[in-house]
């Protein structure tokens, strides 16, 4: 029988529901390979609490990026930020213990992967400790994912095709951010709705105002080298969204 895991409390989590304020998650797609660790901290110093780890493996998505072992030494750079990982691969299940165990805080599936075997799929992510996310695809519809929202922590809608960085955003797929703010309300629910794709200074705020709370910027971020600068106004614009006042 498998060990569980049981990760620490983290306090960046929201305690009851939603974030009051959104969340800037940086996706380390975008960063510098050559030294993670670095970008890591970059983020940490410029105030950011999460940071989106996409975990591809050539076969779900097209493209192949890191795993368990790259994870793990990225929690030795940084106790503090929470590590949100988005599996685009084909067998998340075979995936939760080791990504557990690398320090992982919130695992990320995709509803087109998991089947079946979703229900299950979630209570063993939860067994080991950690907060659960579903994902969809532009072209999946929310009812795909309905049944297991009662389940799911988070809920990470995909505004461009998963595999790749530095793509455009897709607006119709903000359609599915409105619908799951207005299911979450009638059913009170208290899952965490997050976008991925395409996220910068244009399309975040739209993002922000059709409900989205924790916001993922990869090429916005790491583009140009100026991590700092771009949070801060990435971060503003999410304010500015959200109507809070600015520092």
């Amino acid at each position: 029988m498998s060990k569980v895991v049981t990760q620490r409390k983290v306090s960046c989590w929201p305690k009851v529901g939603p974030p009051i304020h959104p969340i800037l998650a940086p996706s380390v797609l975008s960063a510098d390979f050559s030294r993670l660790g670095s970008e890591l901290r970059a983020i940490e110093r410029a105030g950011c609490r999460w940071v989106h780890l996409d975990i591809m493996d050539n076969h779900f998505v097209p493209n192949l990026t890191f795993g368990p072992p790259v994870v793990k030494c990225l929690r030795k750079v940084s106790k503090r930020l929470f590590f949100d990982a988005h599996l685009m691969t084909e067998n998340p299940t075979g995936l939760v213990e080791a990504f557990a165990a690398a320090g992982t805080q919130n695992l990320t599936f995709h509803v087109e992967a998991s089947g079946d075997s979703t229900s299950e799929l979630i209570e063993l992510i939860h067994k080991h400790g950690l907060r659960a996310g579903i994902s969809l695809k532009p072209k999946t519809p929310v009812a795909a994912i309905e049944p297991y929202l009662r389940q799911v922590d988070l809920v990470l809608v995909m505004t461009v095709e998963p595999g790749f960085g530095g793509q455009s955003i897709i607006p119709s797929c903000l359609n599915k951010v409105r619908t799951l703010r207005r299911y979450r309300e009638s059913k009170r629910l208290k899952y965490v709705i997050e976008v991925d794709g395409g996220i910068n200074l244009e399309t975040i705020e739209l993002a922000v105002t059709a409900g989205a709370e924790v916001l993922v910027a990869g090429s916005a971020v790491f583009g140009d080298r100026r991590v700092a600068e771009n949070i801060a106004a990435l971060t503003e614009r999410m304010r500015i969204a959200s109507g809070i006042p600015s520092l």
